[in-house]
């Protein structure tokens, strides 16, 4: 044991000669924040109401909040005033009592931060479907909630989807009458995550889900798959300038998807009728005008029936919902295999109403049997820990 007086000379030395303690270092900046919203987190974003109450079109804009198991479940309905629900809302005008409609719906799922939510780009009646938007009940505004290790991981994926499902086949009918076989969805980024991770596995086939729309996102799914989805009409949209991680998820989830099909008997051209994939507008992330994310997410939106159909068109490319998935699991690589242009036969004898694409979807799954918050502009480059 040292003495005292000798500890005290050796603290007082260490003090005298010891280098300086320096300064804290200032906390690093936050990684680029490239396509994504800055509106979050939930509390920040704009109350409800704020957006406007009428569509391009005429339709009437409902936008309200149900709570379901607990989640708040946010939401926009876009529909003429006669296929409203009779005081639904104080602005829903002269509608019907609660029954079946004629028109479908195509819902819009946003990516992380809600941009598309508030845009609110499929917002009117287009090719026979009505729009309707839901806004994550997540804190920070994500579907599927985050995990602070990677982007993709999505810990209240099956949550979420429990309250997507509960929406749709309670709270929606309450609002608006509409076809319930003529049932559409739409991701965009974050939101393709929960549909093709956690949604459609579980609920696509109870739902009976017709044909859905991934766009700049995907994930193989993260649930066990409840009933046959081999029949949905599943169509990837991404571009050649997309995120690194995402690059790295959309492969392996459109093979899981092409493989549940082929669990179910389908053959190559089946698979290539029903599940098609397209990433060649040179933008971005989500740009496939290949100059802006909104107006890009906008352009998918407006062409949403007609890429079903195997006949939309982004930025002058011609047919993006033709080329069958087979050969083509890697969209950001060149084709391979004999998916380009299999996927065409979806178009035929179609036009780009909604009816088309039921009808285009029923026709293909009858020949399976028979045949054998911002704005982000410019290119969205580089690792982001929000996928808008």
């Amino acid at each position: 044991m040292y003495p005292t007086f000798l500890l005290a000379a050796l603290s007082l030395a260490t003090h005298a000669f010891a280098a300086p303690i320096p300064a804290p270092r200032p906390a690093p900046a936050p990684a680029p924040r490239v396509g994504l919203s800055p509106l979050h987190p939930r509390q920040n974003v704009p109350a409800i109401g704020a957006g406007p109450a009428t569509a391009p079109d005429g339709s009437t804009i409902i936008e309200d909040e149900v709570v379901i198991n607990g989640l708040n479940m946010r939401f926009k309905v876009s529909a003429p005033a006669s296929a409203l629900v009779a005081n639904a809302n104080a602005n829903a005008g002269a509608g019907a009592g609660a029954g079946a409609g004629a028109l479908g719906i195509n819902v819009l799922f946003h990516g992380d931060g809600g941009q598309s939510f508030f845009d609110f780009p499929n917002a009117g009646v287009n090719a026979g479907l009505m729009g309707v938007a839901l806004l994550s009940p997540d804190p920070t505004v994500r579907w599927g909630g985050s995990d602070p290790r990677n982007s993709l991981i999505r810990p209240q994926g099956a949550a979420h989807s429990a309250a997507v499902n509960q929406f749709i086949t309670t709270e929606l009918p309450k609002i608006v009458n509409f076809d319930k076989s003529k049932i559409f969805l739409e991701g965009i980024s974050g939101g393709s995550l929960l549909l093709s991770g956690f949604t459609v596995p579980t609920f696509g086939a109870s739902l009976g889900v017709k044909g859905v729309v991934m766009g700049c996102g995907g994930l193989a799914p993260q649930v066990r798959v409840q009933g046959d989805i081999s029949g949905i009409r599943v169509h990837w949209q991404s571009s050649t300038d997309e995120l690194a991680e995402l690059k790295q998820s959309i492969p392996p989830a459109i093979a899981a998807y092409e493989q549940i099909a082929r669990g179910a008997g389908l053959s190559n051209a089946q698979v290539n009728a029903l599940q098609t994939v397209d990433a060649s507008p040179d933008g971005g992330h989500c740009a496939f005008d290949e100059q802006d994310f909104v107006s890009g997410v906008q352009l998918l939106t407006d062409n949403y029936s007609s890429i079903l159909a195997g006949q939309g068109v982004l930025n002058g490319v011609a047919a993006v919902g033709s080329k069958g998935v087979v050969g083509n699991e890697n969209p950001f690589v060149a084709a391979v295999g004999a998916g380009a242009g299999a996927g065409a036969g979806v178009a035929a004898g179609t036009g780009t109403s909604a009816a088309g694409v039921v009808n285009a979807n029923a026709a293909n799954t009858a020949n399976a049997g028979g045949i054998g918050i911002g704005r982000q502009r410019g290119r969205g480059r580089g690792r982001v820990n929000r996928l808008n």
